[in-house]
């Protein structure tokens, strides 16, 4: 779905971005109904974001109504746990740059939504601290110290650590195309 012009503006007229607003629009619509997290927080923005941009740069154009089985099934995929999907959406944004014009709306926003996942951090509850990665003996982190940065968390206290947005937002999409 390409930008539409608006007319009523006179000359070129004003591009408007109906592509990635449309993502954004599947996107919020798909985390509100899986019911995840409150939309006024910014997990729920980081979820938002990652969803849209994975369903605007995915080969295929967002289709109204629900999504089609295959659809789903390929934004399950390109979601997934272990999938490289950080790769993935910098593959594609630079491969849209060379396909949509200078100055596109469109790209401008999709751009925006993924430096504010790359460049927020988020407080959240870590998760390698529920048990050490396979790669690793059992009560050593990965600087070779006992606990999460050598400290002990204090008894009841969750361990958490600044992360990525999009490490958020992914898992969080995810979920919401699960339940869709």
């Amino acid at each position: 779905m390409r930008p539409e012009r608006d007319e009523g503006t006179g000359g070129d007229g004003l591009l408007v971005p109906m592509a990635w607003m449309y993502t954004e629009y599947i996107a919020d619509e798909l985390l509100r109904t899986g019911d995840l997290m409150e939309p006024t927080t910014l997990e729920f923005r980081a979820g938002r974001d990652a969803l849209a941009l994975t369903i605007f740069l995915s080969d295929d154009e967002p289709v109204a109504g629900a999504l089609p089985e295959a659809r789903v099934n390929e934004l399950r995929l390109l979601t997934a746990y272990g999938a490289a999907w950080r790769q993935w959406v910098c593959e594609r944004l630079d491969d849209a740059a060379r396909r949509y014009e200078p100055g596109d709306p469109d790209l401008a926003l999709a751009r925006a939504a993924w430096r504010w996942l790359e460049e927020t951090e988020l407080l959240a509850a870590d998760l390698d601290a529920i048990g050490p990665p396979p790669w690793e003996p059992p009560g050593r982190g990965a600087d070779g110290a006992d606990g999460v940065d050598g400290v002990e968390p204090e008894d009841g206290e969750e361990n958490q650590v600044w992360t990525p947005a999009w490490q958020l937002g992914l898992p969080l999409g995810h979920l919401a195309v699960h339940l869709c």
